[in-house]
């Protein structure tokens, strides 16, 4: 039987005011989608909350789904102060929460904060290595962050190399369906698995034309994937209806410890990507 997680955004990346955190995760946890995603994105214009405040907010009002960033762009950041905020936001969501991490791949970001583009894959090996290991430790030889750590998985979201590296190196690989086609999406997946990859996830997948969802939705199953994250934009779909596209009996809703139990048995903080 093919076996898909289908999961959604936490918000929208369309002109307007950000979706209520509250009242969309609530309303897409009613309609079985069996995960929530948000993104970091700075300084493009529009107003994407910040991802682990929306995560922090649906912990609130959400049961029993997992709850994730898609992704953290871990250059951004000081390295004990993102580790200081996910072990705050584990505090809050318990074993539902992952982490999906990235270098980047928005120069706009970048230049808000005031970091460097073009060093963003130097960056990113540098810290995200410290920032598994403040986590899963809750400190390390100059910080003490927390009494003790959080065995939360991180996944990669990133393309080329990285592919192999996600899989030698991570708990999983995060896909985005965003810009990317089905056919390049399929493709890097195959070399994922290549490599021993365990979980595969594809997010930011468009709802703008439910046809062509429904195709890519049944195609990443068939591929293999074991979460597809979808995005629903203001203007697009209802959400029963983007849940509808998957038979129920193909789409395993809610059973966190299947979907991620490979990565439960991470494989630590080494390994990063670049």
């Amino acid at each position: 039987m093919l076996v898909v997680r289908l999961g959604a955004t936490l918000v929208h990346l369309g002109p307007g005011d950000p979706y209520p955190v509250a009242a969309w995760a609530r309303r897409l946890a009613g309609e079985g989608f069996a995960s929530l995603w948000a993104p970091e994105i700075v300084g493009r214009g529009g107003l994407v909350p910040d991802p682990l405040l929306a995560l922090a907010v649906a912990a609130g009002v959400t049961e029993d789904v997992e709850l994730g960033t898609a992704t953290v762009q871990v250059p951004l950041h000081h390295p004990a102060a993102l580790a200081h905020r996910m072990l705050s936001l584990h505090a809050i969501c318990g074993d539902r929460l992952t982490f999906g991490v990235s270098p980047g791949s928005t120069a706009t970001d970048h230049a808000a904060l005031g970091r460097d583009f073009t060093a963003r894959f130097r960056v990113f090996r540098e810290q995200v290595t410290r920032v598994r290991a403040l986590v899963a430790a809750g400190g390390d030889d100059d910080v003490r962050l927390a009494p003790a750590g959080a065995p939360v998985p991180f996944l990669l979201g990133s393309w080329g190399r990285n592919v192999e590296r996600a899989a030698a190196g991570f708990d999983g690989w995060l896909a985005s369906g965003y810009r990317t086609s089905p056919d390049e999406i399929v493709a890097a997946h195959g070399r994922f698995r290549a490599a021993g990859g365990r979980r595969a996830l594809v997010c930011a997948v468009p709802t703008t034309d439910l046809g062509a969802t429904r195709e890519s939705l049944a195609r990443y199953a068939e591929t293999g994937f074991d979460d597809a994250i979808v995005l629903i934009e203001p203007d697009g779909p209802d959400p029963a209806r983007v849940r509808a596209l998957l038979d129920r009996r193909v789409v395993r809703t809610g059973d966190r410890a299947a979907a991620s139990g490979r990565a439960r048995s991470s494989r630590g903080p080494a390994g990063p990507a670049g």
